[in-house]
């Protein structure tokens, strides 16, 4: 074992993701049924994809057109049948990199074999003839007609999945490529009902159809309250929208950039690394157009990140084709309407980003820049956004995804935008980029949820209020890097209620480092002063502390009253590093004597300040108990990175001893570590289950020791 224990093999959203799944029945509730009614043939079992799935690197999209074709059905016997089927189509058809020297000894042998596979094309300027090659069979050079290009360009751009008729025919000639495309079929629907799919959806009341959209994405609607799934559906309106710009960053692990890659064939991710203008926008060299001319939606991976060297120029020319969907190269200006999305990790805590610098903190440095950020409509704060686990998949009905792909490929062409003005106005001094992001998200998500255009004045409100809040946020982190643009006072007037304010969630959580020095929140109409307990906290002073004791303490079995936090939390106070020293984090009650000691520290702390809590222990030899131990640290180093407490976990390199050494001069010797309490079987409504001073400890010793820093 190394020096670090690397825990993200154990995450919850790998073991999820990559461990079998058992396919049994799930349950029908009244959702499923009524979604079957309606849209039938349409819809598919969200969770046969990780049935049928296997070890086969393919997105969802890919599996889902297979299960549309042959498991869209709510009999039991079809839907076991369907996916025989489809598991015998990838076992034959789908081709894995170790087995490409196989399909091709199949395609030799029989002369002509089926296969699936991501095809993209060349143009091969000196024979002038299409060429196109096979991601995982390997081979390339192989010719293609010009009408099969030209009926879809997105071979030539980043690649599409395809359903592929190879033939072989070998020539003496060493320049004869011996592969010939026989047939090429896109693996996307080739045409739909959208009157019928308004006509469903008047069917199904709003909470309903929230859910159905829920479960067409893959996620349990149960697992959700109103305003994360609201979350969840903004990432689909850059497919709905034109020339969209939304910007997400939070904690890893929350499915982030699941949507991008895995949802639509409408939408492209690439690694925020991977950007150059060729690519992005035009080829220069070949006149060749870049990925924004030919997909709906390019979105970067792994965008944050300060130390990111970026091209300059290639941030000029996107900030200029996010203002006006153009760009230029050469002497030509080209448009085109992709929208783009930017997704990233966070490593900061939200209220020590809002005391130390703002919510952009993490982008590189040149997209750190006023005149970026004034481009994006919309920012998810994806700190709200739940770590994805395993319970929160769905085994629900949900749209096959190339199906609800097209549907709102088709609905870029309109414009709900104006939907609320019959109801509300927005604030006189909003700008127009402010109003044009606001326009953009309402819009799309009129599309997304009302669709028939059969809103209540209520729905409108909510959704129009989830608009603002998004551009807000936005604007709110530019004023901190740009003093120079004015306050706006973002709300809107009706005629029933007059203004209303909207805020952000994290403003009113940390008015006091939202504000950061501003006697005024800047939203209110007519202005109102911050909260009034902003300013006691500014100036509290800080609480005087007695002479901590030094020396050793001893306990004796069955005592009471004894907690951490009357324990060990007066010589934790104040430290922003902390060494813990146990060997024996294993066990569940040991995971949770540690949780309990990191959510204390918690409590304690600013909520603004970070800790960095260095723990040293051991692994179980057994490889199951190990994995399973793994999953436990790997879910505390989670959720304390949400606290603002950074655990890094690393091998214990003594024997039995367990001590705590903290950066603010203390070091404590622990006889037992933290298991010190005695095993309770009184469950939920035992007192020792809330509160540990009413539990009876084991016989124990500490000792406090004051060194010098």
């Amino acid at each position: 074992m190394s020096d670090d224990i690397d825990l993200t093999a154990a995450s919850p959203l790998a073991d999820a993701v990559d461990g079998g799944v058992t396919q049994q029945a799930a349950p029908e509730n009244e959702l499923d049924r009524k979604i079957n009614e309606h849209f039938a043939g349409a819809v598919v079992r969200k969770d046969l994809v990780k049935a049928v799935k296997g070890n086969a690197i393919v997105p969802s999209y890919v599996l889902e057109y297979l299960l549309g074709q042959y498991a869209a059905s709510d009999d039991e016997a079809t839907i076991q049948a369907g996916i025989d089927k489809v598991r015998g189509i990838l076992a034959q058809h789908y081709v894995h990199r170790n087995e490409s020297e196989l399909v091709k000894s199949k395609i030799r042998e029989k002369g002509r074999f089926r296969i699936i596979d991501k095809v993209s094309v060349t143009l091969n300027e000196k024979d002038d003839v299409y060429q196109a090659s096979f991601a995982n069979l390997g081979i390339t050079g192989v010719v293609v007609e010009a009408s099969t290009v030209n009926a879809n360009q997105k071979l030539l751009v980043g690649g599409v999945w395809c359903l592929c008729d190879i033939e072989y025919f070998h020539n003496e000639d060493a320049r004869f490529v011996p592969w010939i495309l026989g047939s090429l079929k896109p693996i996307q629907m080739s045409n739909f009902d959208y009157q019928g799919y308004l006509e469903s959806r008047a069917k199904f009341s709003t909470d309903e159809w929230i859910d159905l959209l829920i479960q067409s994405i893959g996620f349990n609607p149960e697992m959700f309250g109103r305003r994360a799934k609201l979350l969840q559906l903004i990432r689909l309106i850059p497919f709905v929208e034109r020339n969209y710009n939304l910007v997400e960053l939070g904690p890893k692990g929350t499915g982030k950039s699941h949507i991008y890659s895995e949802f639509s064939p409408h939408g492209m991710l690439i690694s925020g690394g991977e950007v150059t203008v060729p690519k992005l926008f035009v080829n220069n060299a070949n006149g060749r157009l870049g990925l924004v001319g030919y997909w709906d939606v390019v979105a970067f991976d792994e965008f944050a990140g300060k130390r990111k060297r970026t091209d300059k120029a290639l941030v000029d020319i996107m900030k200029n084709y996010m203002a006006n969907k153009s760009f230029s190269r050469g002497v030509e200006t080209l448009g085109a309407e992709a929208s783009m999305v930017f997704v990233g990790n966070t490593s900061h805590t939200v209220p020590y980003m809002l005391k130390h610098s703002d919510l952009f903190d993490e982008l590189p440095e040149s997209y750190h820049d006023s005149a970026y950020l004034d481009r994006l409509h919309f920012y998810i704060p994806g700190w709200e956004i739940d770590t994805i686990r395993s319970e929160m998949f769905s085994n629900g009905y949900g749209f096959v995804v190339d199906y609800i792909a097209e549907v709102l490929k088709s609905m870029r062409n309109l414009d709900y935008s104006d939907r609320y003005q019959q109801y509300f106005t927005l604030g006189s001094d909003i700008s127009t980029r402010d109003r044009d992001g606001i326009h953009k998200t309402f819009s799309g998500l009129m599309k997304l949820l009302y669709p028939h255009e059969q809103a209540t004045p209520d729905e409108i409100e909510e959704i129009l209020r989830f608009a603002i809040e998004g551009r807000k946020r936005v604007k709110d982190q530019i004023l901190r890097i740009d003093d120079t643009m004015a306050d706006v006072k973002f709300g809107y007037n009706s005629l029933a209620a007059g203004w209303t304010a909207v805020t952000t969630l994290e403003e009113d959580e940390y008015p006091s480092h939202y504000y950061r020095g501003r006697a005024v929140a800047p939203d209110a109409e007519p202005a109102a002063e911050a909260p009034a307990f902003v300013a006691d906290l500014q100036i509290s002073p800080e609480p005087v502390r007695a002479e901590l004791f030094q020396g050793q303490r001893d306990f004796v079995e069955n005592q009471r009253g004894i907690s951490y936090e009357n324990l060990l939390l007066p010589y934790l106070q104040g430290a922003t590093e902390i060494e813990f020293h146990d060997p024996y984090i294993r066990q569940p009650h040991q995971g949770r004597n540690l949780v309990e000691l990191l959510a204390l520290i918690a409590t304690a702390k600013d909520p603004a300040d970070e800790v960095t809590f260095k723990l040293f222990t051991l692994l179980q030899d057994d490889p199951e108990h190990q994995q399973r131990q793994l999953q436990m640290l790997s879910q505390i180093v989670n959720g304390a990175a949400q606290q603002g407490i950074k655990v890094d976990v690393g091998k214990d390199p003594g024997g039995h001893d367990r001590w705590i050494r903290t950066d603010a001069g203390w070091r404590i010797n622990l006889g037992r570590g933290l298991d010190i309490f005695q095993k309770s079987d009184g469950g939920w409504f035992d007192f020792g289950t809330t509160r540990q001073e009413f539990r009876q400890v084991k016989a124990f010793g500490v000792t406090y020791i004051r060194e010098t820093i």
